[in-house]
């Protein structure tokens, strides 16, 4: 470990215990949000509390954005970009994994590359030491505008990723998944499988014209927390995108079809010898904006998203011992995230826990909580809500959402308020105009 490295630990260290006397005593910090030039969107929490900052940077370039025949394009695209860098426009070396991989460690900084259903993201750590970050981010900048994608790596990687879904194919979980995903999604890029076949059709020239079509400065939402000013996040935004290239004019992307309501309930039993049934039963959710949001995770709490205290779980569970855990939960996106009801189950049991679980659902979607159910959930959620807030980490990711889903720059100011005025009447009706029970997909993967 460098030292470097031990002082950026002992950092972050110091951070859990500075972050958890800062949010007892206040729920969030002002949001700064302003537009560059190049049109990248800024999204700053500026505070000195602790000597580090975090920096987010999102585009639309996941998945949904995936040709047809190539799933897996953005996740392959994302895993490249950390793979080495070519030589840079001002004259520095080109880089391998190897070398990049040691020059992040003498620097002592984070930086990491991921792709979503919706999103294609960057993020990085580091210490706010003025000449330390002006190092970090000058090699942050060139990873993010100047990637190699050498095809001798890729060729490696598609096998290792080809050797990881063989894997999974032999397990009961990731079959279900895949069923239950053809199956709520139908043609909707949220559905998309990656397969050898997918993987065969991706080459680097792929990722490049990715890159030169998704990821431009323009299309950026950069969220930053941490110990700068405005005007330090400014000079750090601008240096991160400056060796992107950048279009004459930001066009608009094409549009995504909406996920498709489903017409009529689909079963699925698909034969697999396992100890354990896995079952998934559920159908299109709603998009993050959605204004029911409150009323939704109020209810999910209730039904299936509280754990022991679920009414899944009681009915389940502790009434007739069918499965361990069984949950609920919506996964809202940019567009209808998958709600899910998900369980493993003995195969002799998986058609009794099958019946039960739907009938706590219908039951649930017709009447809602209780007035007692609804309290308790609100004291759990807002009694947690701090937790959600108490780290740098933490609280990247929640601006991050903001800037993303484009919600109010005082959401986590007004979380509680509005959280705490939802009403029983509201959580039925929600889920009344949310979900369909009757028309739902059930997926059982095990058994004859």
């Amino acid at each position: 470990m460098t030292p470097m490295t031990k002082t950026l630990r002992s950092a972050l260290f110091a951070a859990a215990t500075v972050f958890a006397g800062l949010n007892a005593a206040q729920a969030a910090l002002p949001i700064e949000h302003w537009t560059l030039a190049s049109g990248a969107r800024i999204y700053l929490v500026s505070t000195q509390a602790l000597p580090i900052v975090d920096v987010q940077i999102d585009f639309d370039a996941g998945s949904r954005r995936d040709p047809a025949g190539q799933a897996g394009l953005a996740s392959a695209t994302a895993t490249m970009v950390e793979k080495g860098v070519r030589a840079g426009k001002n004259g520095e070396p080109a880089l391998d994994e190897n070398a990049l991989g040691e020059a992040w460690a003498d620097l002592g900084a984070e930086f990491d590359t991921s792709a979503g259903t919706d999103r294609a993201s960057y993020s990085l750590r580091t210490l706010s030491d003025p000449a330390l970050l002006a190092k970090v981010v000058a090699l942050a900048s060139r990873e993010i505008g100047e990637p190699a994608f050498p095809d001798d790596v890729w060729q490696r990687e598609r096998e290792r990723i080809n050797a990881s879904l063989k894997e999974a194919n032999t397990k009961p979980a990731t079959i279900a998944g895949r069923a239950f995903a053809k199956a709520v999604y139908g043609s909707h890029p949220y559905g998309q499988e990656v397969t050898e076949a997918t993987l065969a059709r991706i080459d680097t020239a792929a990722m490049r014209q990715r890159y030169q079509q998704l990821i431009v400065p323009c299309r950026a939402k950069l969220s930053i927390v941490g110990a700068v000013t405005r005007a330090e996040a400014e000079a750090m935004a601008t240096a991160l995108l400056s060796r992107l290239p950048g279009p004459e004019a930001c066009t608009p992307l094409p549009a995504i079809a909406p996920v498709a309501a489903l017409g009529a309930p689909r079963d699925e039993r698909i034969p697999f010898a396992s100890a354990q049934a896995h079952v998934l039963i559920g159908q299109p959710g709603y998009p993050r904006k959605d204004p029911d949001h409150f009323a939704l995770t109020l209810g999910n709490y209730v039904l299936g998203g509280g754990g022991f205290v679920s009414r899944l779980t009681n009915e389940v569970r502790e009434k007739r011992g069918l499965a361990y855990s069984v949950y609920s939960g919506f996964a809202p996106g940019l567009d209808a995230g998958a709600f899910r009801v998900g369980f493993q189950t003995r195969p002799d049991q998986a058609e009794e826990a099958v019946k039960v679980s739907r009938e706590v659902l219908a039951r649930f979607v017709a009447e809602g909580p209780t007035a007692a159910e609804l309290k308790a959930a609100k004291d759990n959620l807002i009694g947690g809500f701090p937790l959600l807030l108490d780290s740098n980490r933490k609280l990247i990711g929640n601006v991050a959402n903001i800037a993303w889903h484009d919600l109010p720059l005082d959401y986590l100011d007004t979380w509680t308020a509005r959280m705490n005025a939802v009403t029983a009447a509201e959580v039925r009706a929600a889920f009344a105009r949310k979900l369909q029970p009757e028309r739902m997909v059930t997926v059982v993967v095990g058994g004859k």
